[in-house]
């Protein structure tokens, strides 16, 4: 008898059944099962949890008789009802936990993982052949690259460069309120969207499972048919304008020209080659810049596949980093998406968005709520929670470097050469934020000090010598040094407390 085939509800394209020796068999009956107590354990976004069911439901539809769809109180219950002593194939699962399970299962059997660019094997020879030194992302980026030889002309990247970033950092256009961007991809819901909302309703009212965030109409792919229409949309119509001001914020212009394509990587639905070979037979179809294609590219081919890489490589200790001491519990109104408690404009907005839709881009995750984290002092690991149930594209792999490494900084600099922070002057740069705000970006004491900027300034005074000791952040102690009411900014500071800024 064939081997059942379990997918995940992070596995659901059709390259995580395509047969060979390192997959199932092409004729493999497939088992999805939906654990309740995942949502038992943790207090996801009510928008992530309709996403992950109405895409693993869609699955199970689109297959038809070679699924069986299993609602169970755990995975274990579920594959015990769907297989009872019989054999399960499962692709690399994406989170230390997962793969702990199954493989502690007798009767499953775990293949190689699908949906990323390249093998964990392949990437640690990399690492080796580094002498385990020096793992930055531009290093990695410029080896996949040569490796996939993807945006390449000949030896050498298209375009010249290697990496465009100076000609994507723009601010927003003076005055503009959106970019007015090609409106992106949004699917339709349908029955099955009604069926999981029904039953998030019902577990809520009589299950005493809990939620955070808004599930308004269903704005990410649930279907591999939805994902492909999402990227066309992107390189068709979206990417030639996204590279210029990929780093701006606009208050009324969340998405901008962003891809909205995360979720439908990370759900399986689209296969990162697919995606960067989209985007490139765009540029060289003359359709897109070579800075937009590749500040995209960079993003696909470069950080996710490297955050991935990382998550593995580092094991599972890197969870429990915290190089600053970070130690101050998230106060409730930020647990609670709670914009409508929080008086500046940048803040209030970023929470907003993620309150109603689980997702914005990556400057404001970095810039806005990161960054705010890491000035305050918040707990590494209980803000890495937060993104991860918070976001619709937030996953054990996705958020564990993404937050200790690159937002938090808590591992010391093993990831990345420097914290990411700023005062207001950066977001007022970048963004329309600070127009119409109750706080001045230039001030850092009084009534309206910028959060931001006397946060940056108790950050570099509470750090000093970490800071000192590192070429690229020395020159922030010696602007500090030469504010003349150091004193004046700890105290507005501390007066401040764990208040909503």
């Amino acid at each position: 008898m064939t081997d059942r085939h379990w997918l995940f509800g992070d596995q659901l394209g059709p390259h995580f059944l395509t047969s060979g020796p390192d997959g199932p068999a092409h004729d493999a009956p497939v088992v999805l099962i939906e654990a309740r107590s995942v949502f038992r354990r943790r207090r996801f976004h009510r928008a992530k949890a309709h996403l992950i069911l109405s895409a693993m439901r869609h699955r199970a539809a689109e297959l038809g008789d070679r699924a069986l769809y299993v609602r169970a109180e755990t995975y274990r219950e579920g594959l015990r009802e769907a297989v009872g002593a019989g054999r399960v194939t499962v692709h690399h699962p994406t989170s230390r936990a997962a793969l702990g399970l199954v493989r502690s299962l007798e009767r499953v059997r775990v293949l190689p993982a699908r949906g990323f660019l390249f093998p964990q094997d392949t990437f640690r020879v990399w690492v080796d052949g580094r002498g385990g030194h020096r793992l930055r992302q531009e290093d990695f980026y410029h080896w996949v690259r040569r490796e996939l030889d993807l945006l390449m002309d000949g030896g050498e990247p298209a375009g010249g460069r290697w990496n465009h970033d100076h000609d994507n950092r723009e601010p927003p256009p003076k005055g503009a309120r959106t970019l007015d961007a090609p409106k992106p991809y949004r699917p339709r819901e349908d029955e099955i969207d009604d069926e999981v909302r029904a039953d998030l309703d019902r577990w809520e009212r009589e299950e005493g499972i809990t939620f955070v965030g808004r599930d308004g109409p269903r704005r990410f792919p649930a279907t591999r048919r939805e994902a492909l229409a999402a990227l066309r949309r992107f390189t068709g119509h979206r990417l030639a304008g996204f590279g210029p001001h990929e780093d701006a914020m606009l208050a009324a212009d969340p998405v901008m020209s962003h891809s909205l394509l995360s979720s439908s990587l990370n759900l399986g639905l689209l296969d990162p080659a697919e995606v960067v070979t989209a985007a490139e037979d765009t540029w060289r179809a003359g359709d897109s810049p070579i800075s937009s294609t590749e500040g995209f590219i960079r993003q696909v081919a470069g950080w996710r596949e490297y955050v991935w890489q990382l998550y593995w490589y580092f094991g599972e200790d890197y969870r429990n980093r915290n190089a600053l001491g970070a130690r101050t519990p998230l106060p409730d109104w930020f647990l609670e998406l709670d914009a409508d408690a929080v008086t500046a404009r940048c803040l209030s907005t970023a929470l907003a968005q993620v309150r109603d839709t689980g997702w914005t881009h990556h400057i404001p995750r970095l810039m806005l709520l990161g960054s705010h984290a890491l000035q305050q002092g918040w707990e590494p690991r209980a803000v890495t929670d937060w993104f991860h149930r918070c976001f619709v594209d937030g996953y054990d792999w996705v958020m564990l470097p993404n937050v200790i490494g690159m937002s938090q900084y808590a591992d010391g600099g093993r990831m990345t050469t420097k914290p990411y922070t700023s005062g207001g002057a950066y977001i007022h740069r970048m963004s329309d934020f600070c127009r119409g705000c109750a706080y001045k970006p230039g001030d850092r004491t009084g009534e309206r000090a910028c959060p931001y900027t006397t946060g940056y300034w108790t950050f570099v005074h509470r750090h000093r010598d970490l800071l000192t000791a590192n070429n690229r952040t020395s020159r922030a102690v010696q602007g500090l040094d030469r504010l003349g009411d150091v004193e004046e900014v700890l105290r507005t500071a501390r007066d401040r407390g764990d208040s909503p800024p």
